[in-house]
């Protein structure tokens, strides 16, 4: 699937308690805010777990990020279900590889933005 420039990637995910405990094991961010439910009940979702929502795209498209630039605007919580949209802003064959540039905004489902930024790579 080639991608196109200004073509816009939407997809979402739930975080869920078990993301949040593995993702504590794997990175070791263990801030109380991440083991100790909030008055709601609520676990923070570490803000680079957030983050692994737009590399996705670089995953299903086999992107060698080569930046990545994250703006956090707000918590994420367990049980929230988070859209990120993708657009593609450079797509460019050159020798053998394509450079792609993209920028990305993540909001929860109340539409509140919750993370924005953006990446740049190859694709070999």
């Amino acid at each position: 699937m080639s991608l196109k420039v200004g073509e816009i990637i939407t997809f979402e995910r739930t975080f869920t308690t078990e993301d949040v405990e593995l993702f504590t094991k794997i990175s070791g961010d263990e801030g109380i805010h991440h083991l100790t439910p909030d008055e709601q009940g609520r676990l923070v979702v570490q803000g680079l777990l957030t983050a692994t929502l737009p590399t996705k795209v670089g995953g299903d498209h086999n992107v060698l990020a080569r930046t990545m630039n994250f703006e956090f605007i707000r918590p994420v919580f367990i049980d929230d279900t988070i859209t990120c949209e993708v657009t593609i802003e450079q797509f460019e064959k050159q020798d053998n590889r394509t450079r792609i540039t993209a920028s990305f905004i993540c909001f929860n489902q109340q539409e509140k933005e919750v993370l924005r930024g953006s990446f740049t790579g190859v694709i070999l």
